[in-house]
């Protein structure tokens, strides 16, 4: 297995600059207390798809590649749980950022992944850079900022397993990537791009995120959303539905939780179908829901159900939802017509489904993450 990189660091031997940004956010959110516009207000952006066929079956791309787009971080996971960012005695230290995550998690499985962001250039930009390329994930798609740091996140745990998180920003490198910077080749290379919504809070990140979706689109790539939200980051409840909104319409594949479908609908029922079909736009192929141990449940326009998960003592459930993503788009990348069999696409959702349930076993995202050979010996002790 590749070099993971997490070693333990006191509270008080960790040096932040005093200008950086503290944000804080529980785990879970209860979305009915924000006020929000209704669905039908949001402006959204709309691209010209060639990634299906006119019958809408999958057209074919030579590539498995899936590139990643967005914030890789540090994370501080603290060594003992159930306790508060203050009174944790030490943390430990673990790459993360979503994006970053789910193509680790590919790699990691077996597939092939590049990820595309900015980091500073610092020590811990590099040893993120490092980090990737050790797990065999292209990195050329990285960027360095000589005037603003790595992001960083303490991540508190508690007792379930469950998190809450305080973030450094303010701003930090991944907010700067700029249009300019992209490398358009290895996005038009890719069989999926995966995004999040965190790279649409800020300018000039915002504007790269957008026209790095429209070059994938053109080039008749896969596009994958996993929405990701973290509700003190955005400037506010409604700008932050606004943003994930605004370009729901152009994914082929959407991955939320309850709770942001919660969220997104004002606080109506998440596990209500009626309500999720609300979220099924016209264009998408596969609409995810997960539910932590439970499993999930997919939509598409011909069918829909639920698949279950596997259930385990969970220790940190930080990556556990970028493991899933990893796993379901690891399979896509290879053969896009599981989205035309349910049987299939079943056996896909299970396997995913054990790569989140693998990752919460452990603390951190990216060194919790599983290999493919992992991941089956799990499924065949479940079986038997």
């Amino acid at each position: 297995m590749a070099a993971l990189h997490s070693t333990a660091f006191c509270l008080g031997g960790v040096a932040l600059s005093s200008r950086q940004e503290l944000c804080f956010r529980r785990g879970n959110v209860k979305a009915s207390t924000f006020s929000c516009p209704p669905l039908v207000s949001i402006p959204r952006l709309s691209f010209q798809s060639k990634a299906f066929g006119g019958d809408g079956s999958p057209e074919t791309k030579d590539s498995s590649l899936v590139v990643c787009f967005g914030e890789m971080l540090i994370d501080f996971v603290p060594t003992i749980s159930g306790l508060s960012l203050s009174d944790a005695p030490a943390f430990k230290k673990a790459p993360g950022g979503a994006p970053a995550n789910v193509a680790v998690g590919i790699a990691r499985l077996g597939g092939s992944s590049a990820f595309i962001g900015k980091v500073g250039e610092d020590e811990f930009g590099y040893m993120l850079a490092e980090i990737l390329k050790e797990n065999n994930v292209n990195n050329e798609g990285m960027r360095f900022d000589p005037g603003a740091r790595t992001a960083l996140a303490f991540v508190t745990l508690r007792s379930d397993g469950e998190r809450e998180f305080m973030f450094y920003r303010n701003p930090s490198a991944d907010m700067l990537l700029q249009e300019a910077e992209l490398d358009l080749d290895l996005i038009r290379k890719a069989k999926i791009f995966h995004y999040g919504s965190i790279s649409l809070i800020t300018e000039p990140c915002k504007s790269a995120h957008i026209a790095a979706a429209k070059v994938a689109k053109d080039a008749g790539v896969f596009l994958s959303y996993d929405p990701n939200l973290r509700l003190p980051l955005w400037p506010s409840a409604e700008s932050a539905r606004e943003g994930i909104l605004s370009i729901w319409d152009t994914a082929d594949i959407i991955k939320i939780s309850e709770e942001e479908i919660s969220f997104l609908t004002k606080g109506e029922d998440p596990y209500d179908d009626a309500v999720v079909q609300k979220l099924f736009h016209p264009n998408l192929k596969l609409l995810l829901v997960t539910e932590g141990p439970e499993g999930c449940r997919y939509y598409t326009k011909e069918f829909s159900g639920r698949v279950k998960g596997l259930k385990v003592d969970a220790v940190d459930t930080t990556g556990a939802g970028d493991a899933f993503v990893a796993g379901i788009l690891s399979q896509l990348a290879k053969d896009l017509s599981l989205l035309q069999n349910e049987d299939r696409l079943r056996e896909a959702l299970k396997f995913a489904n054990a790569c989140g349930a693998l990752t919460v076993k452990e603390r951190g995202a990216i060194p919790a993450l599983p290999t493919r050979e992992a991941v089956n010996s799990a499924i065949i002790q479940l079986v038997g």
